[in-house]
């Protein structure tokens, strides 16, 4: 079965609002995401972990791959991993989503964009997330 493996929020203090969730919930620190000391507008953050889901914290910098301006803080998108993404992108063409083309990832896993008919975006990827297990 497919599985909720990652959830990406968007902020402008990325470094604040990780410690905040590592404070709060227990949440371990996974990896940084981008350079230590980014450039102004250079996408940058964490990802966290609760050894299920990987939650990316980040600043998306002048990246508006949302179409919702470069301020947009809040939910991001999703992303579920896949036992085969080849199958899930052929049905998710037959149920009308469509996919968004941006610059591929730097992480460590695949992800493919996709929007659902709510314009919610979600990712599908068969490379666990940093910090979570595979499918079992």
């Amino acid at each position: 079965m497919n599985k909720v493996r990652h959830i990406a929020l968007s902020t402008k203090d990325p470094d604040k609002t990780a410690a905040f969730y590592k404070e709060a919930f227990g949440f371990s620190e996974v990896s940084r995401i981008g350079p230590e000391h980014p450039a102004v507008g250079e996408l940058h953050g964490w990802y966290l972990t609760d050894e299920t889901l990987n939650i990316a914290v980040i600043d998306f910098g002048d990246q508006d791959q949302l179409g919702r301006g470069v301020d947009y803080v809040g939910l991001h998108h999703f992303g579920i991993l896949c036992e085969d993404a080849g199958a899930t992108t052929e049905a998710l063409g037959h149920l009308g989503s469509s996919r968004l083309d941006h610059e591929p990832s730097q992480t460590a896993t695949y992800e493919t964009k996709f929007v659902g008919p709510d314009g919610v975006v979600f990712d599908i990827a068969e490379m666990p997330w940093p910090g979570t297990p595979p499918l079992t």
